[in-house]
């Protein structure tokens, strides 16, 4: 079952540790540093049973303004948050920024926990306990539970569980079965057992044997064992802290911040579309390509924030952001992300992730700003069709495969199956390849069909003389070039709509007709002649180009071209060609020879033909190509009817 992870925020040194340690027994400091020092410095975790059955996973997240980055991977995990503000002090720089986070990666539930109780007076406890309500006004701690505790005495602990306790209770518990994703926050070597990471399971669920795929370098391991809470388990749902035992990958090869995944579930990009709310006590505005440290699950990465319709954005503004990053990363919709200054580091903002793989976009002039305006509302609206419109639109003739596309929506398996029925099924997508269930929109098949049918008009202007084009040399032209399956498909639908003629390997136009002048009619009368007079030993093609000198050459060979679509003349190779009627008396006379003989070599064959090597070793192999006799040897025999 789906178990929930609540985890700590708050200034540093205000009880976070001691107050898992007294819920838990637990001690979540485990680096020598942070025991020598008394703060926390990396990510400590823990658990809680609960009366009502369910274990409660729990992380314990820095507090120094130092290791806030350390922080953010714990806080992008959690359910509910405890948030710890020491009655001694009250609210301090942490206290916000920590706030800040929560609220930016959108949780939305859990209780304030007032620790060192024991350490002031009733009245100042009042007084803390009145500026803390006042600085949650407005938000999800709004209405909270505060529970004033001391983690010495034990004082209010119980009261923690119990609250903890009623809010696992209402939480309507629904397994997710689509693909598993884990955010690895660390990873290590045991001996014995190889390559471990450790993170929170964010969605779907795994077994031991399955394959995982590190994100976003796409290197495949597989799962050897899985923990949670330190016993052993089979599977391993959303919202567990897991530890993974893995083979065939070394611990040099992942890192923290990369997404242990489903293979094929993610796609790696250095561009993100985003929904961007800037802090309202930034002391300044934002500017367009500000340097940010980019957060997201347990990664940082440092990228650009590129405003898409404004230069500047004021402190406490909402904007639509592509962030350009340094390195890639592998997300879905969905995620959310914080933005924090490069230098000094201070956190701005964050939001939601739109588009985990959109094109680079333009904001130059208003028309871009525009697009990129209306671009957005389709990310926002809760039309999946308009966004499934937009991606393959944006991805052109490439299209988007079935797979790509769950990935882009963050939907999957019948989810996917049920959103894609009603745009095919109306046409507004197609499936150009059923192997891999290649999508493209009807509206770029359309385009590109339009395109072919100009290229083709063109051609014909050129070509008068040319019945039609050859596909690949008519594909060839396309900028850009369409792939073969794309091609063929629209071909295909333009032969149905009756705009197109495709014979053998050429295309034309549906009214395409070759009409010959006064003078072509001539030429290709005198050509016929030529051939006939020469029987089986025909005028090399250079003195026939040469006849016809006061001619151009494209149109000497364009009519010489129809004669043999026309089955007048045969083109053996590139400079012998023969009448057809010459051919077929020859290849009667070849058929009765072999019939009588049994077989025929190159002799008997000149001797049949009376011909020099120059005509009949071609005419021999012009048989074998069009399946007459077969070569046996060096003697030929005729070829069995298939």
């Amino acid at each position: 079952m789906r178990e929930i992870i609540l985890g700590t925020a708050g200034h540093v040194d205000h009880g976070k540790t001691s107050l898992i340690r007294a819920l838990t027994g637990m001690e979540t400091d485990r680096l020598k540093e942070e025991k020598k020092r008394g703060i926390t410095i990396e990510l400590g975790f823990a658990y809680l049973d609960l009366d009502c059955g369910h274990r409660l996973g729990i992380v314990d997240v820095p507090g120094h303004e130092k290791f806030v980055r350390n922080m953010v991977a714990g806080a992008a995990g959690m359910d509910l948050v405890a948030f710890i503000i020491a009655a001694d002090e009250g609210i301090m720089p942490q206290t916000i920024e920590h706030f800040d986070i929560c609220r930016l990666l959108g949780v939305r539930d859990g209780l304030v926990i007032l620790t060192k109780k024991d350490m002031v007076e009733d009245e100042w406890l009042e007084m803390v306990e009145e500026e803390v309500r006042e600085f949650f006004v407005d938000s999800f701690l709004e209405e909270a539970p505060i529970v004033a505790v001391s983690s010495t005495t034990g004082e209010g602990i119980d009261r923690v569980k119990e609250i903890l306790d009623n809010k696992i209770r209402e939480i309507n518990f629904q397994e997710e079965f689509g693909p598993f994703r884990l955010a690895v926050d660390r990873v290590f070597s045991m001996k014995g057992f190889g390559t471990v990471i450790t993170g929170t399971s964010l969605s779907g669920r795994i077994s031991v044997g399955q394959d995982l795929m590190f994100y976003p370098g796409g290197l495949p391991a597989k799962i050897r064992g899985i923990q949670v809470h330190g016993r052993d388990q089979e599977v391993v749902e959303a919202g567990h802290r897991t530890a993974i035992n893995l083979q065939g990958i070394e611990k040099e090869d992942i890192n923290r911040g990369d997404v242990a995944a489903t293979p094929g579930s993610m796609i790696p990009s250095t561009l993100l579309d985003c929904d961007l709310h800037y802090l309202a006590n930034n002391p300044k505005k934002l500017k367009n390509r500000t340097q940010v440290r980019f957060h997201v699950g347990t990664r940082e990465v440092v990228g650009r924030v590129i405003l898409m319709e404004e230069d500047v954005i004021q402190p406490g503004q909402d904007a639509n952001i592509q962030v350009i990053l340094q390195d890639a990363v592998s997300l879905w919709p969905g995620d959310r992300f914080v933005i924090r200054s490069y230098s000094p580091i201070t956190t701005l903002g964050g939001g939601v992730i739109l588009n985990n793989a959109p094109p680079k976009r333009k904001r130059v002039v208003e028309r871009d700003r525009a697009h990129n305006k209306q671009v957005f509302s389709i990310y926002k609206s809760e039309a999946v069709e308009d966004k499934m419109l937009l991606f393959l639109e944006e991805s052109g003739q490439q299209g988007i495969t079935a797979e790509q596309l769950s990935t882009r929506l963050g939907l999957f398996g019948k989810k996917l199956k049920k959103q894609l029925q009603h745009p095919i099924s109306t046409g507004k997508i197609l499936v150009v390849e059923s192997d891999t269930q290649r999508l493209v929109a009807a509206s770029m098949v359309e385009k590109l069909g339009q395109v072919i049918v100009v290229l083709l008009e063109q051609y014909h202007k050129a070509n008068p003389l040319v019945n039609g084009v050859a596909r690949e040399e008519l594909r060839s032209s396309l900028k850009p070039q369409a792939d073969q399956k794309l091609f063929q498909y629209v071909i295909n639908s333009l032969v149905k709509k009756g705009d197109v003629v495709q014979e053998d390997a050429e295309v034309r136009l549906t009214g395409h007709e070759v009409v010959l002048q006064v003078d072509e009619k001539a030429m290709q009368a005198k050509i016929t002649a030529i051939y006939v007079k020469g029987g089986l030993k025909p005028p090399n093609f250079k003195d026939v180009l040469a006849t016809f000198s006061e001619f151009p050459e494209k149109q000497i060979r364009q009519v010489i071209d129809l004669l043999v679509q026309k089955g007048t003349i045969v083109k053996i190779n590139e400079s012998l060609i023969f009448h057809a009627a010459d051919l077929d008396k020859l290849a009667q006379s070849l058929t009765l020879f072999i019939e009588r003989e049994g077989e025929i070599d190159a002799p008997r064959f000149k001797e049949l033909t009376g011909l020099t090597r120059k005509f009949s070793i071609p005419l021999m192999e012009y048989f074998d190509k069009i399946k007459l006799t077969i070569r046996v040897g060096d003697k030929r025999i005729l070829r069995k009817s298939e």
